[in-house]
């Protein structure tokens, strides 16, 4: 019932059923909870509902709230669906005040314990409940220590705290105006306000919003007996663990305070034993409680957080939960959890993340070495990165050839930096975010990528890179470390850990256990290798790779891909070949343009016959040439200023630049992402397509001569019509056909379309008609659907949309299922409706996102396509997709 409890609600009932020691209490369920945040206002039932149960709790244990003489006291907790740890309010002994305080000491026969609680209760009611600067009691506390020369709050004589109340009430009086609440059920009624409200503090938006928790759940709050760790030395309060969360195993781990209460351990006002310790200090409840974590965690069935109360040698449980923990433990806790027969294979894969796998695979920085960081920017690929600072693509190559590892820092990126990034061995940059190309490109690569580092100024003519904030002007080859994982800039050089995962995942389980160093990570790689296999076992969606050279294609198999769902030919027109584009686009008639073809197919024959060996007898989905003209042409302004300067100077512009300029100003388009390009550039350009598919037909034709078993796909981008489809099927199939007769093979090459467009998933039924299959590119489908330019709207107001709650995750990022999601949904329904049978496929950058995947699992989509450094994730997210969607499909 945690969506109604909240989970410490649920998990307080829970121990009460088992019989465990609990404190009296009840819970005010989450309904409550967005009533008032909708309305402002306390339900009206509320307060007598509140007035009937607690009447139950002070028949329970005797005693009336604030009694004169026998108080009772109650905490006032936070408690959300999902753990969101000190995100929200509590406040400790409500019922105290100036009379029931004497009860308190009367009866606890300890005087000081009694004014210490009400402290307590002053010091969290003002700065919880009435806003109050907490630094204005922490400073009124240590002004007292330090005059009397305590060396801390177990110093205090009950004199000493009674004259610290009468301070922290005058605080409250100067602060509100108004005297502190003597009323036991006002003092209940104000705090369980504030906990409502704490809801949309500051803190918890920003960690809903990096949680990806629904800002409309709200919280329960949970009434509960006070129960008292401050009552003497055999006393104290701690928090334990079922295992060590750091690194699964099990054994005793946690921490212990002596007369203290909950908030002391957390706040680290004071240096904890550890939980061993108590063993010694009281036996018996040392006992207790191990038995009792034992019996939570077989039946919750997973490593459990748990937080006790010891009063007067008595142990209380005052909450559990299903312990947060390392990803090296959470896999190994997986498979231990299989080994005791407390869970199945099944649940095993559901217990681990794609994010969990995801940091093991990467190198890391050992941070206690790395001191401050001297920037920070937006992390964009994970990893660890040390090398010389390079400014462009030139310096890149030339100190990696001279055998230094080196960090391409730009002001931002862009297709011609590619030559760059993949020498580098990071990448930095002063602008953008975590969809810009930097980043896009170095997950692609795997490369270690920093963006968006804003304090940045990167001089590429002087050479420097300016760091404002801390005035430090670096030189290229300066060498720096940056992490992609944290966004942290380091100053020289840090020391990188290699992952033992990675060689698992890259070589297979003998090379991992053979590069781990101890037994623990042996345990650790053996548990990813177990998972992984079962995840691979029950996932349903297929997971492939985007790859555009042989080298990717290599590494994508090893990674365990299953084909390339996305091989882009636009990169093979890059670089040396650029000049044969160009000749291309200027071409004054079709004699002149298939020379440049002429020349241009047996290099792209060659690119086409490595990726399909690489691939053998797996699929390769060729996308056809996507992106707009001006890609492949000349800088605009550069040449604008070219003219201008050959202007002012009275000299002669040279041919190259004239014809270029004329040639660019001809091609330039407004919106050229929504302009001439995918399918329309080849229809424009004759000959265009042909060479492509060509290339394509030779490359499998060769292979299948020499015994392998190419199986190319052909995609074509950019379709909004069944008659674009249609005509470049036609031209494709004579070519296809034409290789097969001249080289005496049997040519069978699927001709498909990516969903991109609207009209296109709109229109599917037809589509379907002339398409062997459909690949959504998600990533143009989001800027066309919710009418965003990508390269511009993420530093142009995604933020904005961040903080007013628009958006809880960019849709570049993760799938809007609502928007975006429901126009692939329909694009496969409409296809389907035509070929029952039509394979459908996603090959944006939604293909490596976990959350997406469970999506496009949930919808029948049948593969995925990602980078290769991002295929184990989706591979165990796969899995864990098929797992969480058997349910419903049943």
């Amino acid at each position: 019932m945690r969506d109604l409890l909240g989970g410490k609600g649920a998990n307080l009932a829970e121990m009460t059923n088992l019989g465990l020691p609990v404190p009296p209490g009840f819970t005010i369920t989450t309904d409550a909870c967005r009533s008032y945040l909708a309305t402002g206002s306390v339900p009206a039932s509320l307060d007598e509902e509140i007035t009937q149960y607690l009447s139950d709790v002070e028949n329970a244990m005797g005693k009336k709230l604030g009694d004169a003489s026998d108080p009772l006291l109650v905490s006032v907790r936070s408690g959300a669906k999902f753990s969101m740890p000190g995100m929200m309010e509590t406040v400790l002994n409500i019922g105290l005040n100036d009379t029931s305080v004497n009860g308190l000491a009367q009866q606890s026969g300890n005087e000081r314990f009694a004014w210490d609680s009400y402290r307590r209760l002053i010091q969290m009611f003002g700065k919880t409940v009435q806003d109050i600067d907490g630094d204005l009691f922490a400073d009124a506390l240590q002004k007292m220590q330090d005059e009397k020369g305590y060396s801390g709050d177990l110093d205090m004589t009950s004199e000493d705290l009674r004259e610290l109340v009468d301070e922290y009430k005058k605080i409250v009086r100067e602060q509100t105006g108004k005297e502190f609440p003597q009323d036991p059920r006002e003092q209940m009624n104000q705090a369980i306000e504030a906990v409502f409200r704490s809801w949309n503090t500051e803190r918890a938006v920003i960690y809903r919003r990096r949680e990806r928790i629904p800002d409309e759940l709200g919280t329960a709050v949970n009434i509960c007996t006070m129960v008292f760790g401050n009552m003497g030395d055999t006393s104290g309060t701690g928090v334990c663990f079922t295992r060590d969360p750091s690194t699964g195993h099990s054994g005793v781990y946690g921490d212990y305070l002596v007369n203290a209460q909950g908030e002391d351990v957390v706040a680290g006002i004071r240096n904890t034993l550890t939980l061993a310790d108590l063993e010694n200090i009281d036996k018996g409840s040392y006992d207790e409680l191990r038995d009792i974590m034992e019996k939570l965690e077989k039946h919750y069935h997973d490593l459990c957080d748990i937080e006790f109360t010891i009063q007067q040698k008595k142990l209380w449980m005052l909450q559990t939960r299903v312990g947060k923990r390392t990803p090296a433990a959470a896999f190994r806790v997986a498979s231990q959890l299989v080994d005791e027969g407390l869970i199945t294979m099944d649940e095993a894969v559901t217990r681990v993340t794609g994010a969990q796998l995801q940091s093991l695979l990467f190198p890391q920085f050992n941070t206690k070495q790395a001191g401050e960081p001297v920037s920070i920017g937006v992390p964009a690929s994970p990893g660890a990165a040390v090398g010389e600072i390079v400014l462009n693509n030139e310096q890149a190559v030339e100190r990696t050839q001279a055998g230094a590892s080196v960090i391409l820092v730009r002001s931002e990126t862009n297709p011609d930096d590619l030559a760059g990034m993949v020498a580098a061995s990071g990448v930095l940059t002063a602008r953008g975010g975590k969809t810009s190309h930097a980043a896009v490109v170095a997950r692609g690569m795997g490369r270690c990528c920093v963006v968006g580092a804003e304090d940045l100024i990167v001089d590429e003519d002087a050479g420097t890179v300016y760091v404002k904030s801390a005035d430090r002007t670096f030189t290229a080859g300066d060498v720096i470390s940056i992490d992609g994982t944290s966004g942290y800039i380091y100053e020289g050089e840090v020391a990188v850990s290699d992952s033992p995962v990675m060689t698992y995942i890259a070589e297979g389980l003998e090379a991992g256990l053979a590069a781990a160093d101890d037994a623990e990570t042996q345990e650790l790689v053996r548990a990813v290798d177990r998972i992984m296999q079962h995840a691979d076992a029950k996932a349903r969606l297929g997971v492939q790779a985007n790859a555009d050279n042989p080298e990717d294609a290599q590494r994508a198999r090893d990674f365990g891909a299953q084909g390339i769902g996305l091989c882009r030919t636009e990169h093979m027109f890059l670089g040396e070949r650029r000049q044969l584009v160009e000749r291309v686009i200027l071409a004054a008639n079709d004699e002149e343009r298939q020379k440049a073809f002429d020349e241009l197919e047996p290099l792209q024959r060659e690119d086409f016959y490595g990726i399909f060996k690489a691939m053998d007898a797996l699929p390769v989905t060729v996308r056809l040439i996507d992106p707009p003209l001006h890609e492949f042409l000349p800088d605009m302004v550069h040449l604008e200023a070219q003219a201008a300067i050959a202007v002012a100077t009275n000299t002669p512009l040279s041919d190259y630049d004239a014809t270029m300029l004329e040639a660019v100003r001809a091609n330039q388009e407004r919106n050229p992402m929504l302009g001439l390009r995918g399918v329309r550039l080849g229809l424009k350009i004759p000959g265009l397509i042909a060479v492509q598919i060509r290339a394509i037909a030779e490359a499998a034709a060769s292979l299948k001569a020499e015994g392998y078993d190419p199986r190319p796909q052909i995609m074509v981008p950019l379709i909004g019509s069944y008659r674009e489809l249609q005509i470049v099927r036609e031209q494709a199939e004579n070519i296809i056909a034409g290789v097969a007769q001249d080289k005496g093979v049997d040519l069978t090459i699927p001709i498909g379309n990516m969903m991109e467009i609207p009209r296109a998933s709109l229109t599917a039924d037809e589509i379907a008609e002339e398409s062997d299959f459909f690949s959504f590119g998600t990533n143009d489908m989001t800027q066309m659907t919710w009418g965003f330019s990508r390269d511009d709207v993420e530093q142009e107001f995604f933020s904005d949309y961040f903080e007013r709650g628009i958006f809880q995750v960019s849709p570049f990022e993760s799938i809007d299922e609502k928007g975006v999601g429901a126009m692939v949904e329909i694009g496969v329904e409409r296809g389907r409706r035509t070929k029952p049978e039509l394979h459908c496929g996603v090959c944006g950058e939604h293909g490596g996102d976990p959350a997406s995947i469970h999506f496009f699992d949930a919808i029948g989509i049948d593969y995925v396509s990602c980078s290769p450094f991002r295929v184990p994730v989706a591979r165990l997210e796969a899995g864990r997709a098929a797992l969480g969607n058997e349910s419903s499909r049943a």
